[in-house]
């Protein structure tokens, strides 16, 4: 134990002096000492890693089966949390979906699966690795997030920003991911619209970390000053690491 906490004693100190761009300090993830190891995962990957790095994409030739876990439709009768808003949304075919963005922002407001679809669009192959062991390759296609975020005017004291989605998950990443060019807000799957299972009308893709990052079925976007864990609704009080990086 004396040689854990020497270690993440150290890895703390380490991320405090480190400073590039959006990162200040670190995020308050930690309320005991295993729970501390995250801050020294952040550190690392931070210290050690090109802030901008691209993960691997690969070719369609490369494209796998992809199996759906977790939430596969917040409507559905069977869930704890039955979302009717996404059920009458889902029946009108998304029309009337919207994704709300506020917060830090300069110009919050609502995007339509329509609005998103105007912005310039990047397709990419990627591996979605899952933290229960398997991995998958698909084609992802939409708006890169930092596109969004330009168009709301994200202001200089912005630093987290936090997701909702319609099966009550709450979630964040640093600037670093959020306006990485591969972190996508995607609405298309292998050349089709993205499916309900996997998260339609638009999910998170955040390619730089494990997949549970990449929440599905997206409601709301709120840009802050401060780290939020997310309460019951978030990783870190559901046991998972709020950093995930690989």
């Amino acid at each position: 134990m004396t040689r854990r906490t020497a270690l993440v004693a150290g890895a703390g100190a380490a991320g405090s002096l480190f400073v590039p761009g959006y990162i200040k300090g670190l995020p308050p993830t930690y309320g005991h000492i295993l729970r501390m190891g995250d801050n020294l995962t952040y550190s690392a990957q931070r210290i050690l890693l090109p802030s901008q790095r691209l993960v691997r994409e690969y070719s369609h030739r490369d494209v796998s089966s992809f199996p759906a876990i977790g939430t596969t439709d917040p409507a559905a009768q069977d869930m704890p949390n039955r979302s009717e808003a996404y059920g009458a949304l889902r029946k009108d075919g998304f029309a009337d979906w919207r994704l709300s963005v506020s917060g830090l922002v300069a110009r919050p407001g609502t995007y339509s699966l329509a609005d998103l679809k105007r912005f310039p669009s990047r397709t990419q192959i990627t591996r979605h690795t899952c933290e229960e062991g398997w991995s998958a390759i698909a084609e992802w296609t939409g708006v890169p997030l930092g596109r969004v975020l330009e168009a709301a005017g994200m202001l200089p004291s912005a630093r987290w920003i936090n997701f909702s989605s319609f099966d009550e998950w709450a979630d964040s990443i640093d600037l670093l991911d959020g306006l990485h060019p591969q972190t996508l807000l995607a609405y298309g799957m292998n050349g089709r619209d993205l499916p309900i299972p996997h998260g339609g009308p638009v999910r998170l893709r955040v390619e730089t970390q494990l997949g549970y990052k990449s929440m599905k079925f997206l409601q709301r976007i709120v840009v802050t000053d401060t780290f939020d864990d997310g309460g019951k609704n978030g990783n870190i009080q559901n046991g998972w690491s709020w950093y995930a990086g690989i």
